[in-house]
């Protein structure tokens, strides 16, 4: 059955400790729905209340979980919960624990999660965080969650950035997975665009036309120190690191065509790594960091093409009616996602290594700017939506989507942290 919810800043927190910078629209469900329950914690009331809201909505916005109603739970601890009650009430399983503020003034979370089906204890957790990172707290316990129920890691702790343009001012975001504790990394007003993780998730590289034309930078989240790295006559676009953290790939035109090249991270060391004639665009490495995609029109029109990372020979990997381009590795290499351009209609797409088989996964629209998220199990990209852009997400399978709205402004260029 379609579930079509709004989760609105007073749903997602009712406390009011925070505040999101997206309202998250979520589309759809998973095949088969975890039903699952999460109990008020107990011990310090308002933190209690807030981590409440912060594992109920990661669940919820997920779309493989029911959230059974627990509100009238009194347990904290495994020893007083009755596993019949809640069998009857069609949980298969149930979340409850306590939050409490240490002497220190750090924030202690002790965490249960039972197994409603087989009656045991699936987790006992205690864990501790400095106070101001409740929130961080919450996704952590809702990634314990997920990953015992689902076999997946959980992705509710990391973190996505995108560009937000308001007229002619730019800035570059961070913010968690569920909009909030939003981060302006660059504010201008000129352009930016492609920003990049370090795997690490201590650096953005980007591109920015605030020198009159697309240079490439490195900053750091923690110092806010930034490095200009690529600053070439001509166009410097389209960076991705390296899985190691050592390397760049970048696009440039300083040999009179865009071509792929490779540096440090500071800039030194380039190596031009492309060699073609035509256009080659935004590369991507693989997770091993032994290859390359990037976007071609070498055959007459952007496709995907495939080459190893020290350059050389590349593969056509795309082929048949339209154009293909943005192309982004999953995190376990099986597979790659780009845009599928047909008739008109940009579409989030697919595709298996092994068997060629592509996979549409959206209805189609002005659909650009793909990546999966750290465990492969969501795709973010740009979308459009109220007469302006916004970020969107779908599971791998199409089966959820969520749009995300900006509360002022176009959303573009967004990526997902690629720490794991």
């Amino acid at each position: 059955m379609l579930l079509r919810m709004l989760l609105s800043v007073v749903m997602l927190l009712q406390a009011g400790m925070a505040a999101a910078v997206l309202d998250i629209e979520i589309i759809g469900a998973g095949e088969n729905q975890i039903p699952i329950s999460i109990a008020p914690f107990g011990g310090d009331p308002a933190l209690a209340r807030e981590i409440n809201e912060v594992v109920r909505g990661d669940l919820m916005r997920c779309g493989l979980f029911r959230l059974i109603d627990a509100s009238d739970e009194q347990a904290n601890t495994p020893a007083a919960v009755s596993y019949p009650r809640w069998r009857e009430r069609g949980a298969d399983a149930l979340g409850l624990g306590k939050i409490n503020r240490l002497p220190t003034g750090r924030v202690e979370a002790q965490f249960f999660l039972l197994d409603i089906v087989k009656q045991r204890q699936a987790i006992a957790e205690v864990s501790t965080v400095n106070a101001g990172q409740a929130r961080a707290l919450g996704h952590h316990i809702a990634d314990l969650i997920y990953e015992n129920l689902t076999g997946s890691k959980g992705i509710f702790g990391s973190r996505f950035a995108y560009i937000n343009r308001l007229g002619s001012n730019f800035r570059l975001l961070v913010a968690d997975s569920d909009g909030y504790n939003e981060q302006v990394v660059l504010a201008r007003s000129s352009p930016m665009m492609s920003p990049a993780w370090s795997p690490d998730g201590s650096h953005l590289a980007y591109v920015s036309f605030e020198n009159g034309h697309a240079a490439v930078y490195v900053q750091s989240l923690l110092t806010q120190q930034r490095v200009l790295v690529a600053n070439f006559p001509g166009s410097n676009s389209a960076p991705a690191w390296s899985p190691d953290g050592r390397q760049l790939a970048v696009v440039l035109t300083r040999d009179h065509g865009s071509q792929i090249y490779t540096m440090r991270p500071d800039g030194s060391g380039i190596q031009r790594i492309s060699f073609s004639d035509a256009i080659d665009t935004e590369p991507n490495f693989s997770p091993d960091g032994q290859s390359l995609i990037f976007t071609s029109d070498r055959g007459g029109s952007a496709q995907i093409y495939q080459m190893s990372a020290q350059g050389g020979t590349a593969t056509r990997l795309t082929f048949g009616e339209g154009a293909n381009f943005s192309p982004r590795y999953s995190p376990d290499g099986k597979s790659f996602v780009f845009t599928h351009r047909v008739n008109g209609k940009f579409y989030i797409t697919t595709q298996d290594f092994q068997t060629g088989q592509m996979t549409i996964l959206t209805e189609g629209g002005w659909e650009k700017k793909p990546s999966f998220a750290p465990n492969g199990k969501l795709i973010l990209f740009a979308s459009e939506g109220r007469g302006r852009g916004i970020l969107a997400t779908v599971s791998s399978d199409g089966r959820v989507k969520q749009q995300m709205f900006t509360q002022s402004g176009d959303a573009r260029e967004p990526v997902w942290e690629t720490r794991r």
